[in-house]
Protein backbone atom coordinates (compact mmCIF):
# COMPACT_ATOMS: atom_id res chain seq x y z
CA UNK A 1 0.00 0.00 0.00
CA UNK A 2 1.42 3.32 -1.19
CA UNK A 3 1.58 5.68 1.86
CA UNK A 4 0.18 9.02 1.66
CA UNK A 5 1.46 12.28 2.48
CA UNK A 6 0.19 13.50 5.87
CA UNK A 7 1.22 15.54 8.94
CA UNK A 8 0.87 12.60 10.91
CA UNK A 9 3.33 10.21 8.47
CA UNK A 10 5.65 13.62 8.18
CA UNK A 11 5.89 13.21 11.92
CA UNK A 12 6.30 10.12 11.99
CA UNK A 13 8.91 9.56 9.61
CA UNK A 14 10.72 12.48 11.13
CA UNK A 15 10.37 10.63 14.72
CA UNK A 16 11.30 7.86 13.44
CA UNK A 17 14.45 8.66 11.46
CA UNK A 18 15.88 9.68 15.35
CA UNK A 19 14.89 6.52 16.06
CA UNK A 20 17.25 4.86 12.99
CA UNK A 21 20.07 7.39 13.58
CA UNK A 22 21.97 4.68 15.12
CA UNK A 23 20.00 1.64 12.50
CA UNK A 24 18.93 0.24 15.28
CA UNK A 25 15.35 0.66 16.62
CA UNK A 26 15.14 -0.37 20.45
CA UNK A 27 12.12 -2.07 22.22
CA UNK A 28 11.77 0.66 24.39
CA UNK A 29 12.36 3.11 20.97
CA UNK A 30 9.59 0.78 19.48
CA UNK A 31 7.44 1.11 22.26
CA UNK A 32 7.18 4.96 21.83
CA UNK A 33 6.85 4.56 17.80
CA UNK A 34 3.90 2.69 18.35
CA UNK A 35 2.10 5.17 20.85
CA UNK A 36 3.12 7.92 18.38
CA UNK A 37 1.94 5.91 15.60
CA UNK A 38 -1.75 5.42 17.17
CA UNK A 39 -1.72 9.01 18.28
CA UNK A 40 -0.99 10.57 15.26
CA UNK A 41 -3.56 8.04 13.44
CA UNK A 42 -1.06 6.28 11.56
CA UNK A 43 -2.46 2.84 9.81
CA UNK A 44 -0.95 0.01 11.52
CA UNK A 45 -0.19 -1.65 7.75
CA UNK A 46 1.57 1.70 6.76
CA UNK A 47 4.35 1.37 9.45
CA UNK A 48 6.37 -1.33 7.37
CA UNK A 49 6.10 0.79 4.63
CA UNK A 50 7.14 3.84 6.44
CA UNK A 51 10.12 1.99 7.90
CA UNK A 52 10.65 1.40 4.41
CA UNK A 53 10.82 5.44 3.70
CA UNK A 54 12.89 6.38 6.89
CA UNK A 55 15.77 3.88 5.70
CA UNK A 56 15.83 5.09 2.00
CA UNK A 57 14.57 2.01 1.01
CA UNK A 58 11.36 3.44 -0.56
CA UNK A 59 10.58 7.39 -1.52
CA UNK A 60 9.12 9.49 0.43
CA UNK A 61 5.85 11.01 -0.05
CA UNK A 62 6.54 14.08 2.08
CA UNK A 63 7.79 16.53 -0.75
CA UNK A 64 6.90 19.53 0.88
CA UNK A 65 8.22 19.07 5.01
CA UNK A 66 7.05 23.08 5.41
CA UNK A 67 3.41 22.14 4.44
CA UNK A 68 3.29 20.01 7.82
CA UNK A 69 5.37 22.38 9.82
CA UNK A 70 2.23 24.37 11.96
CA UNK A 71 1.09 23.66 14.93
CA UNK A 72 -2.27 21.83 15.61
CA UNK A 73 -4.52 21.28 18.45
CA UNK A 74 -3.68 17.62 20.03
CA UNK A 75 -0.11 18.25 19.76
CA UNK A 76 -0.05 18.79 23.53
CA UNK A 77 -1.53 15.39 23.72
CA UNK A 78 0.11 13.45 21.14
CA UNK A 79 3.78 14.51 23.00
CA UNK A 80 2.03 13.80 26.16
CA UNK A 81 1.29 10.49 25.18
CA UNK A 82 4.78 9.34 23.78
CA UNK A 83 6.25 11.16 27.22
CA UNK A 84 4.14 8.70 29.27
CA UNK A 85 5.47 5.81 26.91
CA UNK A 86 9.36 6.61 27.65
CA UNK A 87 8.12 7.06 31.22
CA UNK A 88 6.13 3.60 31.91
CA UNK A 89 9.57 1.17 30.56
CA UNK A 90 11.95 1.05 32.83
CA UNK A 91 14.94 3.25 31.85
CA UNK A 92 14.82 6.38 29.55
CA UNK A 93 17.35 5.35 27.43
CA UNK A 94 19.29 8.68 25.30
CA UNK A 95 17.94 7.37 22.19
CA UNK A 96 14.66 7.82 23.83
CA UNK A 97 15.73 11.39 25.23
CA UNK A 98 16.56 12.28 21.35
CA UNK A 99 13.41 10.79 19.86
CA UNK A 100 11.75 13.24 22.75
CA UNK A 101 13.41 16.09 22.18
CA UNK A 102 13.36 16.14 18.75
CA UNK A 103 9.22 15.60 18.71
CA UNK A 104 8.76 18.25 21.36
CA UNK A 105 10.77 20.68 18.69
CA UNK A 106 8.80 18.83 15.31
CA UNK A 107 5.27 20.17 17.89
CA UNK A 108 6.61 23.36 18.54
CA UNK A 109 6.03 22.17 22.32
CA UNK A 110 6.66 25.17 24.44
CA UNK A 111 7.85 25.57 28.01
CA UNK A 112 4.44 26.48 29.38
CA UNK A 113 2.98 23.41 27.58
CA UNK A 114 5.57 21.11 28.72
CA UNK A 115 4.48 22.40 32.54
CA UNK A 116 0.95 21.31 31.99
CA UNK A 117 2.23 18.24 30.52
CA UNK A 118 4.23 17.22 33.19
CA UNK A 119 1.17 18.44 36.05
CA UNK A 120 -1.02 15.91 33.90
CA UNK A 121 1.27 13.28 34.07
CA UNK A 122 2.20 14.12 38.08
CA UNK A 123 -2.04 14.20 38.48
CA UNK A 124 -2.48 11.32 36.83
CA UNK A 125 0.15 8.90 38.79
CA UNK A 126 -2.12 9.10 41.89
CA UNK A 127 -4.42 6.89 40.30
CA UNK A 128 -2.47 5.00 38.33
CA UNK A 129 -0.63 1.58 39.43
CA UNK A 130 2.77 2.39 37.60
CA UNK A 131 3.10 6.15 38.98
CA UNK A 132 5.32 6.43 41.90
CA UNK A 133 7.73 4.69 39.36
CA UNK A 134 6.79 7.01 36.42
CA UNK A 135 7.12 10.59 38.97
CA UNK A 136 10.83 9.06 39.31
CA UNK A 137 11.60 9.05 35.80
CA UNK A 138 10.48 12.35 35.02
CA UNK A 139 12.72 13.92 37.81
CA UNK A 140 15.39 11.97 36.02
CA UNK A 141 14.10 13.12 33.05
CA UNK A 142 14.23 16.53 33.54
CA UNK A 143 17.68 16.48 35.16
CA UNK A 144 19.39 14.96 32.46
CA UNK A 145 17.31 16.22 29.70
CA UNK A 146 15.86 19.32 30.95
CA UNK A 147 13.47 21.81 29.00
CA UNK A 148 14.09 25.38 30.48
Amino acid sequence: MALKASRGLYLYLEVLSTALGDDIVTDDEASILKVLAIALGMDPSNVGDAMDVARGVDPSPITNPEEYSSHQIGDATTYQAALVAALDDEVITEEEWAILEHLRDLLGIQPDQHALIEEAIRTMSDSDANGERRLERLERFNTVCPFY
